[in-house]
């Protein structure tokens, strides 16, 4: 028999709702809210504690309860109503699950590389959905790690959850200031390859076989002059319509693939 929670004004029922809206919440408990079965798997399997997993019986499958019960043992199971389940989820598709996890360290000194890495760094990405669409193509791709310089929002907005499907736990994930970054990268020998207009050749005109760290900047400002003095070589897109930029996601997938393209696809 699980516990049972009927009421939404249940503390922990407030704080999920807490975790879910208020960034300074996630930061202060190291805590922080999944919503949907396929999102609980994959965090599961990248390794995260989920400390509650909260189901509601009138929606989730038996088959997928019993995953859960398996492969997170350690949990807090909790019955919910389908009335607290509405308020909670952003969506009706998440098929009656959602999770209380503990966030993971992403320090620039905690990630593990293998030798010629190939690494996609977001320069203050403004958007929640644009981070999670850069999560979502670097899994495409199977880089070997994603760095986010200067953070505008943290990791776990369940926006960026929601639009990375999860990838956010199948990715290496890790964060630091532009300066720890380069720093970070040119100790390790790490070609810089920077998306940006100034002294840029081609984007297929650069080897990538050796180590690289593909680095995008923002919509509307792209990088940083730090980035810019940096650069091992600026590349550039292209572009033969009208308008001289296209979403960051969307760039970035044309240079990650290009870059495994000459790897071969390893």
């Amino acid at each position: 028999m699980l516990k049972v929670i009927t009421s939404p004004h249940n503390p922990l029922i407030k704080q999920f709702y807490s975790l879910r809206v208020k960034s300074r919440e996630r930061k202060k408990s190291g805590l922080f809210g999944i919503e949907g079965i396929r999102e609980t798997k994959l965090a599961l399997a990248g390794g995260y504690h989920l400390e509650t997993i909260l189901v509601c019986p009138e929606i989730i499958s038996e088959k997928n309860l019993t995953y859960f019960k398996q492969n997170a043992p350690d949990a807090e199971f909790i019955e919910i109503t389908t009335e607290i389940y509405d308020k909670l989820a952003y969506r009706g598709s998440t098929q009656g699950v959602l999770a209380i996890a503990r966030a993971q360290d992403h320090s620039l000194d905690g990630l593990k590389l293998p030798s010629n890495p190939l690494i996609l760094v977001s320069e203050a990405p403004e958007k929640p959905g644009n981070m999670g669409a850069l999560l979502r193509t670097a899994d495409a791709a199977n880089l070997d790690a994603v760095i986010i310089a200067n953070p505008t929002t943290d990791l776990y907005n369940p926006n960026t959850i929601r639009s990375s499907l999860g990838c956010l736990f199948t990715n290496k994930v890790a964060t630091g200031s532009t300066s720890e970054i380069i720093a970070y990268l040119k100790d390790r020998k790490i070609a810089i390859y920077c998306a940006a207009l100034q002294a840029s050749v081609p984007y297929d005109a650069c080897d990538y076989t050796d180590g690289s760290a593909l680095v995008v900047g923002t919509e509307s400002e792209g990088l940083s002059q730090e980035w810019r003095e940096h650069s091992t070589q600026n590349i550039i897109i292209p572009m033969q319509g009208v308008i001289d930029s296209m979403n960051v996601s969307v760039a970035a997938g044309i240079l990650i693939f290009e870059a495994k393209r000459q790897r071969g696809f390893e």
